[in-house]
């Protein structure tokens, strides 16, 4: 339980024994960190309580205070300001709970019942992971990481997009331009490869397109009878009748991308618990189509395409197959909710998409509902937005984007170059020193794509998400560092046994800064269940952030090995171990390691 928790228990029976006739709901209680600005360390917002106690807020702030503090072993004091009652926290609390908690590396682990899936990653298989994909993956990574922690039984999923027209213009424009050409034979990653057919089939196409209007066509047509993509659609519809030649080729190109798939993977720490291909669901969602037009739930045009009518639900019409028969990316996103359903009884299944699909996802949500598909109900999509680089968006047909790969290369590279600057690579081998780069690196990239709330849009500057003074992964991974140092010098594991502190006399009296981060560790949990609850990684971040900051501060303020008495040694001792176990644990979450020495 949660000091926030407590507080709020101890308030309602305090009320219920001041105003027995009258019914407090828990939820009624508001209890938060009380402001630098003000005394105390909680308060208890005291306005819900005014018409139903049909008194002044002052009078019932006191009458609670007193009744709060008397005999108790938790409050120490109160005040009562603007209708707020701020309470103190005892020191004998704090410095309880810090000794018996400093050694716990299990921080927010409760048990939950439910079984949650995470789908992110969900790569097309015509070019390679490129840093628009980045937050996507580290957002679905960190948020099955914390729902995990939450107690969750959680399956990290990734739908691969292995079929469709796109995968065909890589395909036909490799048949057409790549004579042969193969991972080996190029010493080019097969990601990468089959991404520069895709790109070559859009310079092609354009240029077939301009030709087509030089002689007189309108651009509507050109744009449809160009040969390049008059040749991909017949391949898409050669690829579904099961064609053995098209499906040949689309086995070995696909085969080069998942292999640089998980080489990027693998630099990443992403892993997976399943993995979907649309090749397998659209089918399903085919079958799902038939059902609806039986049941009357869709309907057909006159050209043979079938639709949707969600107008009743504030949506609109929406394709589900074509005239043709060929199916959207709706039909198959239908089949995979029906299969992750069915393959595992989901209580939940997140979607990790861009706010650019939001509509779609209201559509998917709203179809399998009007068809009564149980699956429906559990679906939640954790919309995010894009993330661009300083110099724009990047558009992936026209060659713009930032591969993720040369992204991870480019962090790794900064990481050395800071690194090698401030002159702190010494008592380092060249192979600790690689590694210290990667985790530098990689740490940057995450935390600065984490950093901010998912709805948000942003904008990453590779130099400042390394900076070691911002609102970075370096800053916390640097706090890290100086503590292992700290603990090195003062021959105490960062992971001690319970009797390293056995003589210590829990009678000390605690500075201001002393009292601030132990608060701040105690909170750590409650920050745990918000993430959780709101799929927030972002909440982890700046909670680490701030913890490193109040290291900092306490610090500069209190000597440890020079403390004034062997007391105030090991409690800060103490205080330093649990402020490195919980960055660790925090920072592990979202997929960064913190290293020993910097």
């Amino acid at each position: 339980m949660t000091l926030a928790s407590r507080i709020k228990q101890e308030a309602q029976s305090a009320l219920k024994q001041l105003y027995p006739d009258v019914t407090i709901e828990l939820s009624m209680i508001g209890v938060n960190q009380t402001k630098p600005e003000f005394s105390g360390d909680y308060n208890i917002v005291l306005f819900p309580f005014l018409k139903l106690l049909r008194q002044k807020p002052d009078v019932i702030g006191k009458l609670l205070g007193d009744k709060l503090c008397e005999g108790s072993d938790l409050f120490g004091g109160y005040e009562i300001v603007s209708g707020f009652l701020n309470l103190s926290i005892k020191d004998s609390f704090w410095v309880q709970y810090l000794t018996a908690n400093y050694t716990n590396s299990g921080y927010g682990l409760k048990e939950n019942s439910r079984r949650v899936m995470v789908e992110y990653s969900s790569p097309n298989t015509n070019k390679p992971l490129h840093f628009g994909h980045l937050r996507n993956i580290f957002l679905g990574a960190a948020v099955s990481q914390i729902l995990k922690n939450d107690g969750n039984e959680v399956i990290k999923a990734n739908l691969i997009n292995d079929r469709g027209i796109h995968i065909c213009k890589s395909m036909i424009a490799w048949q057409q331009y790549g004579k042969g050409a193969t991972p080996e034979s190029t010493g080019t990653k097969g990601d990468h490869l089959v991404g520069d057919y895709y790109v070559k089939f859009n310079d092609a196409y354009k240029a077939e397109v301009a030709a087509l209007i030089d002689s007189g066509v309108s651009e509507k047509i050109a744009e449809k009878e160009a040969p390049l993509m008059r040749g991909a659609q017949d391949m898409l519809r050669k690829w579904e009748a099961g064609d053995k030649e098209v499906r040949d080729l689309w086995h070995t190109m696909n085969g080069w991308v998942y292999k640089g798939f998980d080489k990027t993977y693998d630099k990443l720490g992403i892993s997976f618990d399943k993995l979907y291909y649309e090749s397998d669901t659209y089918l399903l969602g085919k079958q799902l189509v038939e059902e609806g037009l039986n049941k009357g739930v869709l309907f057909k045009k006159e050209d043979g395409s079938v639709w949707v009518d969600l107008k009743d639900d504030g949506l609109d019409e929406k394709l589900l197959l074509r005239g043709d028969g060929t199916s959207v990316y709706m039909t198959q996103d239908l089949g995979t909710a029906k299969l992750k359903y069915d393959d595992y009884h989901l209580d939940q299944s997140v979607y990790v998409i861009a706010d650019e699909q939001n509509y779609h996802m209201q559509v998917l949500k709203a179809i399998l509902k009007k068809m009564g598909e149980p699956c429906a109900d559990g679906i939640h999509h954790l919309s995010y937005g894009m993330v661009e680089l300083p110099t724009g968006r990047m558009k992936s047909r026209e060659g713009t984007v930032v591969d993720a790969d040369d992204m991870v290369a480019e962090m790794v590279r900064l990481a050395g170059e800071q690194t090698e600057q401030s002159g702190k690579t010494e008592g380092f081998t060249p192979e600790e020193l690689s590694t210290l780069y990667e985790t530098i690196g990689l740490g940057a990239l995450k935390f600065y794509l984490l950093r901010v709330d998912p709805k948000k849009k942003m904008i990453f500057d590779p130099k400042e998400s390394i900076d070691l003074h911002g609102f970075t992964a370096t800053f916390i991974q640097y706090a890290h560092a100086r503590i292992c140092s700290i603990l090195r010098k003062e021959h105490v594991p960062q992971q001690p046994d319970t009797n390293i502190f056995s003589g210590f006399r829990q009678t000390a009296e605690l500075s201001l800064m002393e009292r601030k981060i132990i608060l701040a560790l105690e909170e750590y949990t409650m920050i745990l269940q918000d993430a959780a609850n709101e799929l927030n990684p972002s909440a982890v971040c700046n909670y680490c952030f701030q913890l490193a900051q109040l290291f900092n501060t306490f610090y500069a303020d209190h000597s440890i090995s020079k403390a004034e008495s062997e007391e105030k040694k090991q409690l800060r001792l103490m205080i330093i171990i649990m402020t490195a176990s919980v960055l660790r644990h925090g920072m592990n979450l979202l997929g960064i390691r913190l290293p020993e020495k910097m």
